[in-house]
């Protein structure tokens, strides 16, 4: 199975975690850049498609201002980003284009995600370079990105990446060979986890959060992003990209990295994007009967079966639906503000008529718009 995956894989995104080209003392480091275009170049000249998301312009930013520390206050983080970015760009172009590779930068936030019209735009934009034969190199846009509108980590982007442009495969570069039964640095006994099935709580709690100086992010936020584009159908494979070749070499069949499988039953792109993409401004939670409708049967969500809402919310909103015991179940696109929920939760479609006169929708949320997580 994992070497039919792999074979078949055309549209690769490969994400290259901060410490593998760049770090607190040296700053960016040239040479691992240089090694990963070859190996890259490799992958593209046996007919796939690769599109790059690359951490490492605050590391290589700090560097270059001689900052002792990572920064903590988001303007510094920002102006590092801004130094950083500029020079790992250079050397991506440098390293690529001396094998005869373009590359072209795009620079991400959440809100251009967030907005369909936006997501489509940026779906065809980086449909184009590929058509063009073009190897993307996507970061987070960290000069002008605040937390609302911030990935929050380049696993999370790279995850998104993989959604937005319909990708076969997710490559998580990182500095360890993949996922193990504990953390191997402080338990040496540990061992890899070749093949996941599926991604259990129990996977979750081997992940744990461990993060290094030059990541934001350990590998539970690669668990995380595997789980994420496995809903749309997506295999992750995280890999261990300081171990020269190793890349192309999982392509001939070496059994390297923890591969992820991904899940059968695979969401729209539309609904992924509700799911994983839009961030929930409020809440609805329902009774029991609402629950095996929405669950079970299908159906759309009416405000009979609504008994508690909070949040600030207005129509075409992303909410989630929890049951009365507080558990999320549920995300979707609410039709109704929070101010109107309020005065019709837990009312019949009649009785909303009678006190509030005819309604634009009966749903308050359409089974089309709503996502069972």
């Amino acid at each position: 199975m994992r070497d039919d995956l792999l074979k078949q894989a055309k549209r690769i995104v490969v994400k290259i975690g901060s410490s593998l080209v760049a770090s607190q003392g040296s700053g960016l480091r040239p040479d691992r850049i240089e090694r990963l275009a070859d190996e890259i170049s490799v992958i593209k000249a046996s007919g796939r498609e690769v599109l790059l998301v690359s951490s490492g312009a605050i590391v290589s930013g700090i560097q270059k201002l001689g900052l002792k520390a990572y920064p903590k206050s988001l303007p510094v983080k920002q102006a590092a980003a801004a130094v950083g970015q500029s020079r790992l760009m250079w050397a991506y172009e440098k390293a690529f284009e001396r094998l005869g590779q373009k590359v072209a930068q795009i620079l991400l936030t959440h809100q251009d995600l967030a907005d369909r019209r936006r997501f489509l735009n940026a779906r065809h934009t980086l449909t184009a370079l590929i058509d063009f034969g073009v190897i993307p190199v996507i970061n987070e846009n960290d000069t002008v990105a605040v937390d609302e509108i911030r990935f929050g980590d380049n696993d999370s982007l790279a995850a998104q990446v993989a959604h937005l442009v319909d990708a076969d495969l997710l490559v998580i570069l990182s500095d360890v060979d993949g996922l193990f039964t504990e953390d191997p640095r402080r338990n040496p006994s540990a061992t890899l986890i070749p093949l996941v099935s599926e991604i259990t709580k129990d996977i979750e709690r081997r992940a744990g959060t461990s993060s290094s100086f030059e990541g934001t992010g350990g590998m539970a936020t690669k668990v995380q992003a595997a789980k994420k584009v496995a809903e749309y159908g997506v295999a992750t494979l995280i890999l261990n990209g300081e171990t020269p070749g190793l890349l192309p070499a999982v392509f001939n069949g070496s059994p390297a990295g923890t591969l992820v499988l991904p899940r059968s039953r695979r969401l729209t792109s539309r609904k992924h994007w509700i799911a994983f993409t839009l961030r929930a401004k409020g809440q609805v939670s329902v009774d029991d009967g609402a629950v095996e409708a929405l669950v079970r049967r299908g159906k759309s969500l009416l405000p009979s079966g609504i008994i508690a809402v909070s949040g600030d919310f207005g129509p075409g909103d992303a909410v989630t639906c929890a049951d009365r015991h507080g558990k999320e179940f549920a995300k979707g696109l609410v039709n109704f503000p929070s101010d109107t929920l309020h005065k019709i939760k837990g009312l019949k479609t009649a009785d909303i008529r009678k006190t509030m006169g005819d309604q634009e929708y009966e749903e308050v949320i359409h089974r089309d718009n709503l996502v069972i997580l």
